[in-house]
């Protein structure tokens, strides 16, 4: 049990340094409702997600209010969408249907976002993946809650440079459907290589196929305490500064690890993992890029970012895993570029670049993400930047991801403006010189050979 230094800490981190639980997010197994009968499948997901779900936004206000502790986000994922359509769906508008139908049951339990309207396509697509993919602009630009990814590599399997070619096309049409709203839908679409099947974030989320039939997964998040704990050793040597931030991760983890036990005590369903991810919000002080210059950087994109990245990711995942037996998902620092207020004032300097950013994510959790780019770039180019950063993924065995905003009508130095925790983000420039004879190649890029284990 916390004694009462702890919790008086721990009270000090909620009201002073933004400390919260990012999300309590419910996995769910769809594939007992698979059916011939498109009618009949949608029916059953609908029911399966208003029964299991039912209280879970109920529950996690409770946890909330009895133990203080913010719970900003109460989420679904579900089983990937192209495995669950395949037998019914044989057009990209019914697959649409599917996702009508996440978004009235994601609604009707109250939640925040669904995840799961996926397809994993790391060595070739199904004709339901390449359906489900077309389908996504559609989708995205009709619901207001499914989130949407597809998984196109792996350090096992390589990458599907088809579905990648594919990818950029549909990113900018969704774009394109979703324009009167600076292209958002895009923000609900991330493009992943090795994706983890318990991942409590979006919109990269689904219920893997080896996941139980429902499971607890949390997301917790405190880029502000690692901060303001740095603020106390600022000068002090580097063991000094990786003792502290792997001090404060297990804190950190503790209050997940209290949430995620409640509510899976309450709703009688299985723990699965913490997620102990920095994720910041645009609110001050919340920032991964203020830790950065916090452990002495001018601006998140100087010399040494990337040093200084690895080093706050791996004390992180140690801090984290001290105070959980199951940390998870995609544990250690995202670099969002929308969501972090220090990483947008980094881009407006012209300290931070694309080419940086791709270089830190090497060294942290996720990928791009969150980054907005002129309206009028090349569907190859996306898919350029997408095979660039799969290949991170594939070479280093660990996950990456990509999710670009390319805002129609908009260029290089306007801003755009999505409000909530998705911020705004200043548009990026792009390399505009041509990848689109490498892109149209077509095929696999094979495995790295150290992915031969076995």
């Amino acid at each position: 049990m916390p004694n009462l230094y702890e919790v008086f800490e721990t009270n000090d981190m909620i009201e002073h340094m933004n400390l919260d639980v990012r999300t309590i997010t419910l996995g769910i197994s769809l594939l007992d409702c698979i059916d011939s009968d498109l009618d009949k499948l949608n029916q059953k997901i609908y029911d399966k997600i208003t029964t299991l779900a039912k209280d879970l936004v109920e529950t996690g206000n409770e946890i909330q209010k009895e133990y203080g502790i913010p719970i900003v986000n109460k989420r679904i994922s579900v089983t990937p969408i192209s495995l669950i359509g395949g037998a019914a769906c044989k057009s990209p508008e019914d697959f649409v249907t599917i996702a009508k139908t996440l978004d009235r049951a994601a609604k009707a339990v109250g939640v925040n976002f669904l995840g799961g309207y996926s397809a994993l396509v790391a060595k070739g697509m199904t004709e339901a993946d390449r359906l489900l993919i077309e389908s996504v602009p559609m989708a995205l630009s009709s619901t207001e809650k499914v989130c949407s990814s597809i998984n196109v590599g792996s350090t096992k399997t390589g990458i599907d440079m088809d579905a990648v070619r594919l990818i950029g096309e549909i990113i900018l049409k969704t774009a394109e459907y979703t324009r009167e709203e600076d292209s958002i839908g895009c923000a609900k679409f991330v493009v992943f290589c090795n994706a983890p099947d318990d991942n409590p974030f979006m919109a990269g989320a689904f219920h893997g196929v080896t996941e139980a039939d429902a499971i607890i997964n949390v997301g917790v998040s405190g880029p502000g305490v690692v901060k303001c704990a740095l603020e106390k050793v600022r000068g002090k040597d580097f063991e000094t500064l990786c003792e502290t931030i792997k001090k404060t991760a297990f804190k950190i983890t503790r209050v997940g690890q209290l949430v995620a036990k409640e509510a899976s005590k309450r709703l009688s369903i299985p723990f699965g993992i913490i997620d102990l991810s920095l994720a910041p919000t645009p609110a001050i002080g919340d920032s991964v890029a203020d830790i950065l210059h916090e452990i002495g950087l001018e601006y998140a994109g100087a010399p040494g970012t990337t040093a200084a990245l690895a080093l706050l990711n791996d004390q992180v995942k140690k801090g984290g895993v001290m105070a959980s037996s199951y940390v998870g998902g995609l544990s250690g620092a995202f670099i969002p570029v929308s969501e972090d207020q220090g990483m947008i004032n980094a881009v407006e300097a012209n300290a931070l670049t694309l080419e940086k950013l791709e270089a830190m994510t090497c060294v942290c959790s996720v990928g791009l993400d969150m980054i907005a780019i002129p309206g009028d770039v090349s569907a190859s180019t996306i898919s350029g930047i997408i095979a660039d950063e799969m290949a991170i993924g594939m070479v280093n065995q660990k996950t990456t991801a990509v999710r670009l905003i390319p805002v129609i009508g908009k260029g290089v130095g306007e801003r755009v403006e999505f409000g909530g925790l998705l911020g705004y983000a200043p548009i990026m420039p792009v390399n505009r010189y041509s990848c689109e004879a490498f892109v149209n190649r077509g095929g696999r890029i094979p495995a790295p050979i150290h992915s031969f284990k076995n």
